[in-house]
C-alpha cells in the first residue's frame, strides 16, 4: 500500500473518532417512540438500531418471497402463452384443410407416381443380391 493510502486511512479512523466523542459528549438527542412510551439515551440508540435492521431484514425476505412469486406467475404465464400459440395453430389449420384438399390431391398423385418405380427398383435390387 502507498503512503498516501495510509495517511488517508489514518485520517479517517482519526475523524470517526473525533465524531464518536462528540456524539458522546453532546449527544443528538435520539428518541425512541414504542407505545407511547418515550426510550432515550444509549437504550433508545440500541433499540433505533435493532429495529431498523430488524426491518431491512424483514424487507429483503418480503422481497425475496415476492421475486420467487413473480418468477412463478411469470414463467406459468409464458407456458400458457405457448399452449395458446400451438391451440391456435391447429385451429387455423383445421379450418384451413378443407380448403388445401384440392391442392393436396395433385400432390399425392404427384407422390405416388415418383415413389412406385423407386420401390420397383429397390425391389429389384433386393432380388438380384440373393
Amino acid at each position: 500500500m502507498n503512503t498516501n493510502a495510509k495517511k488517508l486511512i489514518f485520517a479517517a479512523v482519526i475523524f470517526l473518532l473525533a465524531v464518536a466523542a462528540c456524539q458522546s459528549m453532546f449527544g443528538d438527542g435520539m428518541h425512541v417512540n414504542i407505545d407511547g412510551d418515550e426510550i432515550d439515551g444509549p437504550l433508545g440508540a440500541v433499540l433505533g438500531v435493532f429495529f431498523g435492521g430488524a426491518g431491512l431484514l424483514l424487507a429483503g425476505l418480503i422481497m425475496t418471497c415476492v421475486a420467487i412469486f413473480l418468477c412463478l406467475l411469470f414463467a406459468g404465464l409464458g407456458i400458457m402463452a405457448v399452449v395458446g400459440v400451438a391451440l391456435a395453430a391447429v385451429i387455423v389449420v383445421a379450418c384451413v384443410s378443407p380448403l388445401l384438399l384440392p391442392l393436396l390431391v395433385p400432390l399425392g398423385l404427384y407422390w405416388l407416381f415418383v415413389s412406385r418405380p423407386r420401390k420397383q427398383r429397390r425391389l429389384a435390387t433386393m432380388q438380384q443380391a440373393i
